[in-house]
């Protein structure tokens, strides 16, 4: 079943389209994959906002021409899908975890800011922590300079009304009497 002229200029645009706003893509050969795993990789490259298809090579080709991507051509040989985001960890923790668990799936190349990067370049993209995680953790290092300051600020008003407090319960310990509070 061929693709008429209009529908593969089609996917051309849509790839080449998703390629302009990626960071990052990632070839994968997917031969021996079940219908229910390709699904499953769908479904997995969807819930971390990664854009995966299923390219004919010839389209993938004239996608990725002109463009930072265009390193991949050379990887386009046999079945293979495409995977892109903004996110380079995104892409690199979906497939990478894809592959361990199916042995079928098999990495064959990547590109990040038009750099070919290589299997193991993209195993250890995909160790990192995601976008989501870093900008956690940076808003956490920016809040505690802030937070500690005004923990500080407390500190000055819950000491005056503590202190005393804590001189009255440490004369009844001493003088349990009435006689010593005068």
């Amino acid at each position: 079943m061929s693709m008429r002229l209009e529908e593969k200029k089609a996917v051309v645009e849509q790839v080449s389209g998703v390629l302009s706003e990626s960071q990052a893509a990632v070839v994968a050969e997917y031969r021996g994959l079940t219908v229910a795993e390709i699904t499953d990789l769908r479904r997995r490259a969807r819930e971390a906002g990664v854009f995966l298809k299923i390219v004919k090579n010839t389209l993938a080709r004239r996608a990725v021409k002109d463009s930072d991507f265009a390193c991949l051509e050379e990887h386009f040989v046999g079945p293979l899908a495409l995977a892109a985001s903004e996110d380079p960890v995104a892409v690199a923790k979906v497939l990478d975890t894809f592959a361990k668990e199916n042995e079928q799936l098999a990495i064959r190349a990547g590109v990040m800011n038009g750099a070919l990067l290589s299997i193991s370049d993209i195993q250890a993209l995909a160790r990192l922590p995601g976008r989501e995680e870093l900008l956690a953790n940076l808003l956490g290092t920016m809040q505690a300079p802030i937070q500690k300051f005004v923990q500080t600020l407390n500190e000055v008003p819950a000491a005056f009304v503590l202190y005393p407090k804590k001189i009255f319960w440490k004369r009844l310990v001493i003088c349990p009497s009435s006689s010593c509070l005068n």
